[in-house]
């Protein structure tokens, strides 16, 4: 639910130069999202990075400056990344094929499992980033308004703080959607219909248009009856 109703491929950060220096920094930063994921920033090393973008530590440092400047730079790039991601999804309107959105999330670096591990490392990054998310929620979320897929909230902001927090409170916690609903939410979206069901009754009625919420019952619905 997170990646479909709450919350883009860019560049985020700094000016960059041409050529080889911007391919070498997005490799850094996308071996540097993988690693994080994995082992969590204090536990990853620039050495650790810099060996799984097959660069030296010096150019890790050339490009970023230091651990924590590439943790911001990652953190901006995810943020960025999910705002377009749901702006073009929110676009499409009462038409959009929810597994098309869903399936965006599998390329790449591990988007989702870095944002469920760095937001419990206690960092002081962690609210600016949560801070940017709910701010692009708000305005993909009107975007949504706009087109027809959601309903005009009372309250846009306090709305999009509360998916916000759901959304990625859900991440920390995938491990319990494993163990009481036999859901991966870091894994493939398309075999998660155990936890976008019960999600899409709860909120669905209350976020989205009629239309909007009976069409995307009815697939996650179909999806989950040929799985079983």
């Amino acid at each position: 639910m997170f990646s479909m109703l709450n919350m883009g491929s860019v560049e985020a950060g700094p000016p960059r130069a041409e050529g080889e220096d911007l391919t070498a920094r997005a490799r850094i930063r996308d071996a540097a999202i993988t690693c994080f994921a994995e082992a969590g920033v204090a536990g990853t090393s620039v050495r650790t990075v810099a060996a799984a973008a097959s660069v030296s530590p010096a150019l890790v440092i050339h490009h970023f400056g230091s651990k924590d400047a590439l943790r911001v730079a990652c953190d901006q790039y995810v943020a960025a990344l999910v705002r377009e991601q749901k702006s073009a999804a929110m676009a499409q309107g009462p038409g959009l094929d929810p597994f098309a959105a869903l399936r965006t999330y599998r390329d790449g670096p591990p988007l989702l499992a870095y944002l469920a591990r760095t937001l419990t490392d206690g960092s002081p990054h962690v609210a600016a980033l949560v801070d940017e998310m709910v701010e692009d929620a708000v305005a993909y979320m009107e975007q949504g308004v706009e087109a027809g897929m959601l309903k005009p909230s009372e309250d846009p902001r306090g709305r999009a703080a509360v998916m916000t927090l759901w959304s990625l409170g859900a991440l920390v916690l995938h491990e319990h959607a494993q163990r009481l609903l036999g859901a991966d939410l870091l894994g493939d979206p398309l075999l998660a219909t155990a936890y976008y069901l019960p999600g899409l009754e709860i909120m669905g009625a209350g976020l989205m248009t009629p239309e909007v919420h009976e069409r995307m019952h009815e697939q996650f619905r179909q999806i989950k009856e040929q799985q079983s």
